[in-house]
């Protein structure tokens, strides 16, 4: 019997997950180009609805995009926002009203068969629903009064890269749909994307910290918030260090405890509010001797022992998130590999994960 060829993953490790990675300003770039009209068709189409509140459903990478949506739509409308328990519909049979109550369900494949269900169910309880898809052609779109297509086109890697900054991107064109923006600060995104994913030397030079860890901590707070726990996903499912993500308020209250100067702690510093609110817990790490790496503006980076500056000066807080996943993907990607893995296909996952 002949000895089977090895497989593309085997051969070059994390070729498809690079690849995808670099993928990500042109996506972005496609986004505004070629989307944005149809975003703002349906922002507007919306927004004539009047919706008195927002449900956002999703699973895994997606609910990291739908947390996002979640701060935008507080903060930049003011709309009260909820993230759904999706068993209460698909394992309890709740049947909420839902009148006036716009559900945005959020998925890369939008074939998840939960999301499907309950988004048919929310639409038949009076529910605006929206799809947030990067398949036009999905269940869940179809049983969506309204869809967004992020136009990232095929993912073929397991760890979802340019569909989460599209998300992200799509997600902040809508909301500005919503509140008549122009979403022109959106527009520097691409170029600012391809310069921070060209600084991979540095990157691997910070990889070098974790190819032993044992765990990670990993902190934000406001619009970082969803970047540090999407880091901590990419981090498990590639590499299988144990990633905890705490809102920096969270850490304060309790798992501060397990830090000490062993444990390597990342924090995503946003250069705003987010930032400020952060600071005190920086302190405390510091204090503490944590093995502290910042990802975040120049100032922060220089007060660390270690960092990733982030080219944050003209960028809006809530645009940074887009920005500051990426060093932290590919983070991921280099100690998975320096760990001797193939980031491109995890052990025990799928890429469209069908729950129930």
């Amino acid at each position: 019997m002949s000895a089977a060829m090895p497989s593309e993953h085997t051969e070059h490790p994390g070729r498809i997950m690079s690849g995808e990675m670099a993928q990500q300003p042109a996506v972005l770039r496609r986004i505004l180009e070629e989307g944005a009209p149809r975003i703002r068709e349906v922002a507007d189409a919306i927004a004539a609805r009047r919706p008195r509140f927002v449900l956002l459903t999703a699973r895994g990478t997606s609910d990291h995009a739908a947390l996002y949506g979640k701060y935008l739509l507080e903060i930049r409308l003011g709309l009260p926002c909820g993230l759904t328990s999706m068993s209460t519909t698909t394992a309890y049979g709740a049947r909420p009203d839902l009148t006036d109550v716009l559900v945005i369900a959020v998925s890369q494949s939008g074939g998840s068969p939960d999301l499907v269900a309950s988004t048919k169910a929310a639409r038949q309880a009076g529910a605006v629903t929206l799809a947030v898809t990067n398949n036009q052609d999905s269940p869940l779109a179809a049983v969506s009064e309204f869809h967004i297509d992020i136009l990232a086109g095929p993912e073929k890697a397991l760890p979802a890269t340019k569909t989460y900054t599209a998300s992200l991107l799509a997600l902040y064109l809508f909301v500005e749909g919503l509140r008549e923006g122009d979403g022109f600060a959106a527009k520097m995104l691409p170029e600012l994307a391809a310069r921070t994913l060209d600084r991979r030397d540095e990157v691997r030079r910070l990889a070098a910290r974790y190819r032993f860890a044992e765990r990670m901590v990993i902190t934000s707070r406001g619009y970082g918030y969803p970047t540090a726990k999407e880091a901590a996903l990419k981090l498990m499912e590639t590499s299988y260090i144990p990633a905890l993500a705490y809102s920096g308020a969270d850490l304060m209250h309790g798992p501060l405890a397990m830090v000490d100067n062993i444990s390597p702690v990342i924090a995503v510093v946003p250069d705003g509010k987010g930032g400020e609110a952060l600071q005190p817990v920086l302190d405390r790490l510091r204090g503490r001797g944590a093995d502290l790496v910042v990802v975040g503006p120049a100032r922060q980076v220089e007060a660390a022992p270690e960092g990733f500056v982030l080219p944050t000066e003209s960028v809006p807080e809530e645009l940074q998130p887009i920005l500051e996943i990426l060093p932290m993907q590919l983070l991921a990607y280099e100690v998975t590999i320096a760990r001797g893995h193939d980031p491109d296909a995890p052990r025990a996952l799928a890429k469209v994960t069908e729950t129930h």
